[in-house]
């Protein structure tokens, strides 16, 4: 039986392709907002997968737009009450819910406090959307699944549609509007091998790094979430610095090795960790001859990891059922995760 997260890893294709035919005006007014604006700091909110999304946010506008973002530790808000300076932020939350009050909380401070603040959210009548000044709706559609697939994708997409009218960049809105194609081919990617590995497998090491680092992280979530599988995520400038000590023969090694300046570095990592013993899965386009999975693409590389965690999707959902799990019922879990 086809599993809950698989349909909806597959529907993502017509979940962007809803969400990029709409709010077309309201992402070119955010655009307009965003330039004549000076910020002094930009945040984001968020947790889980949302935050992994908000990684990949955060090296879109750094990248990009030369403005430095961090990652707001809500506690500061909810808990300690620490007197944060409010005044020239930008503060962009994620959220499929919108319901956790250690989100909803400080986008209500920063908003209260002058701040722009904006949330790419699914359920647009959620209190984070009522908290926001900017609410911007993901169209995903109602996520039965535990596991969040399609909410993650159209969080990106969401993320990528903000920066590419925030830079008035025409090649990055014409990539987005072909994504919808690149992710119904994207879902059709054999990744039968990694499964082959994994299936027995204890644990895995999944590497990343720059605008690829995202993908790292959501995948070794949900490797934990669906599989079972003790995953740990590490940028591949970061592997050198300790991690390396857990890699022993057949110690199974997953590298996303996306377009991009990175990439060179990640293709020497997966050569130097297989002399290790380590068993590499190099996720790679299909141009890199080495490779052991063949990483889809987009139209331009910075929307590169939006496909390729398609891919990983549908392996991730194959993974579980063939490790003896249901990927819709993760253990101890459940769809919204409430915290202060």
């Amino acid at each position: 039986m086809t599993s809950m997260m698989l349909k909806e890893a597959l529907s993502a294709a017509e979940c962007v392709a809803l969400q990029l035919a709409n709010d077309t005006e309201r992402y070119a007014d955010l655009g307009r907002k965003l330039r004549s604006t000076s910020f002094s700091t930009a945040l984001t909110v968020a947790r889980g997968s949302s935050d992994h999304a908000c990684n990949y946010i955060a090296y879109l506008i750094m990248a990009r737009l030369g403005r430095v973002v961090a990652s707001l530790p809500m506690s500061l808000v909810t808990l300690h009450k620490s007197p944060l300076i409010t005044r020239d932020t930008l503060t962009i939350a994620v959220s499929q819910s919108g319901q956790s009050p250690d989100v909803v909380e400080p986008i209500r401070y920063f908003r209260d406090g002058g701040a722009t603040t904006v949330a790419l959210v699914n359920d647009i009548s959620s209190p984070l959307a009522e908290a926001a000044e900017w609410a911007m709706p993901l169209r995903a559609g109602k996520e039965q699944s535990v596991a969040a697939t399609k909410s993650f994708i159209t969080s990106l997409v969401a993320g990528a549609r903000l920066v590419a009218q925030w830079q008035n960049d025409p090649e990055l809105l014409a990539g987005l509007a072909a994504l919808p194609e690149s992710l119904a081919q994207a879902g059709e990617a054999d990744w039968s091998q990694a499964i082959d590995v994994l299936a027995p497998a204890r644990n895995i090491m999944v590497v990343g790094r720059g605008i690829s680092f995202p993908v790292a992280l959501e995948s070794a979530l949900k490797f934990k979430e669906t599989s079972a599988l003790q995953a740990e995520a590490f940028s591949g400038a970061e592997i050198k610095h300790g991690p390396m000590a857990l890699i022993e023969e057949g110690y199974p090694l997953l590298i996303f090795a996306t377009r991009g300046p990175t990439q060179a570095g990640l293709l020497a990592l997966a050569d130097e960790m297989r002399g290790r013993g380590a068993r590499v899965l190099l996720a790679a386009p299909a141009e890199v001859a080495q490779r052991d999975l063949t990483l889809p693409v987009a139209a331009t590389p910075d929307l590169d990891p939006i496909v390729a965690i398609q891919a990983f999707y549908v392996m991730a959902a194959k993974l579980s059922a063939a490790r003896g799990m249901d990927p819709d019922r993760p253990r101890h879990l459940s769809k919204v995760t409430k915290t202060n």
